[in-house]
This record gives C-alpha cells, sequence and structure tokens, in this order.
C-alpha cells in the first residue's frame, strides 16, 4: 500500500519487529503505527523466527533486540544481511557496552539504540535509516569513542564460524546435545564434535566458560 506526498505515490515503509517480551513489541508498535506511511509488518520473538520472517515479508527496516532466544540477534542480522541486503536493521536494546556497538555494526546493523533512548530517538532513528543513513544516540557515540581509546577488538569472537556462534548460544541457553542435534537437522555425534571444536578453539574447558564468553561477547544476555 501507498500514501501519497506531493500528489505522488511514496511507498509503505514496512517495519518489522523483535524481541523476546511481547509489552516491548507492542510499545514499539503503538510508537511506531501513528507515524504517517509507517506500517508493522509482523513482529517477532525469537531470532530464528525473525530472520523466516524478514524472508517471507520483506520488509524494509527490521528493529531487533540483541538478548533474543534461540538465535541472538547479531546472528540474526548478519543472516538477514546475508540474504537481503537491502533490508536495514535497527538494534534496540539495553546493552550498552563498546563491544557490543562494535559487534552490531561489524553484523550489518546500521542503527543502534538504547530502550531507555527510545521515547526521544526510535523516530529519528528509522527516519535516518529510512535515508540510508548509519544512526546512534550520543551516549552510544560515547561508547565507541571509548572503545576506540582503549583500543578494544573484540578478536577472540571472531574466531568462530556463524554455526559454532549459533551453538554456543543454545549450549549456553541450556540446550542439550540431543536438542541441538534436533534444532540443526544434524547427529548428535556431530553436535558433539562441534561442541569439543568450539572449546579447543576457545581454549575452555568447561560449559559454564562457555557460558561466560557468550555473555562477554554479546551472544546472550547475562
Amino acid at each position: 500500500m501507498a500514501h501519497r506526498e506531493g500528489g505522488n505515490p511514496v511507498k509503505e515503509l514496512r517495519i518489522l519487529l523483535a524481541d523476546d517480551h511481547e509489552i516491548v513489541r507492542e510499545g514499539l508498535r503503538a510508537m511506531l503505527q501513528g507515524h504517517p506511511g509507517w506500517a508493522v509488518c509482523g513482529d517477532a520473538e525469537n531470532g530464528r523466527q525473525v530472520v523466516t520472517m524478514a524472508a517471507e515479508l520483506k520488509p524494509d527496516i527490521v528493529i531487533m533486540d540483541i538478548g533474543m532466544p534461540e538465535l541472538n540477534g547479531l546472528e540474526a542480522t548478519r543472516q538477514i544481511k546475508r540474504a537481503q541486503p537491502d533490508v536495514e536493521v535497527l538494534i534496540f536494546t539495553a546493552n550498552e557496552t563498546d563491544e557490543i556497538v562494535r559487534q552490531v555494526f561489524q553484523a550489518g546493523a546500521r542503527g543502534y539504540l538504547l530502550k531507555t533512548e527510545a521515547s526521544t530517538h526510535l523516530i529519528p532513528a528509522v527516519e535516518m535509516l529510512c535515508k540510508g543513513r548509519t544512526y546512534f544516540s550520543s551516549k552510544v557515540s560515547e561508547l565507541i569513542f571509548a572503545g576506540y581509546v582503549t583500543g578494544r577488538s573484540g578478536i577472540e569472537d571472531r574466531t568462530l564460524t556463524p554455526r559454532e556462534r549459533e551453538t554456543v548460544q543454545l549450549i549456553a541457553e541450556g540446550k542439550s546435545n540431543k536438542e541441538i542435534a534436533v534444532i540443526f537437522g544434524i547427529s548428535i555425534k556431530t553436535v558433539e564434535t562441534h561442541r569439543a571444536a568450539i572449546m579447543r578453539k576457545l581454549r575452555v574447558e568447561s560449559s559454564a566458560a562457555l557460558v561466560r564468553y557468550a555473555v562477554r561477547n554479546g551472544i546472550v544476555e547475562a
């Protein structure tokens, strides 16, 4: 559907929401629906669902939390951008470390907004992404600068493949090898092999250490 601006048809902006809390999705929908020419085309409650819905619904913008079950927002962003490079992603989260900010932009998102700033920054953020520009508030800018000054590079996270990062998230969420095998459609033996390879690569010796790694790198929330 399109509306008219100055007599010319203007394409309706389609927005897909992704957050594991229904009340957050409802709040976002309420703020966005009142803007002329914008429509929320769907909402997802976990990372795998938002990747599937993005492929089906063809949104212009995805507004996504980082800490979602099954597949975190960073990995979901990577998968969406790989399949649909023109889709813009705005990360909307309570997480505010310079390392997470760096990973957000490396994943392909063009906007980063803290949940505490939604009331004043959500609409401007979406407007900037509509124009193909990046958006982050002054508070996020300070985090980026802090990371630059301290020289933190986050090389550790780049040692894992996308599938390995997904596996780490599922382990950190408490999934068993059998449950992971069902999710990926592979054998339990293959999961065990992946798990052992990940632990060797990260030089960790326990599931607890893997969980700490996942929290530190924004794969899951604490």
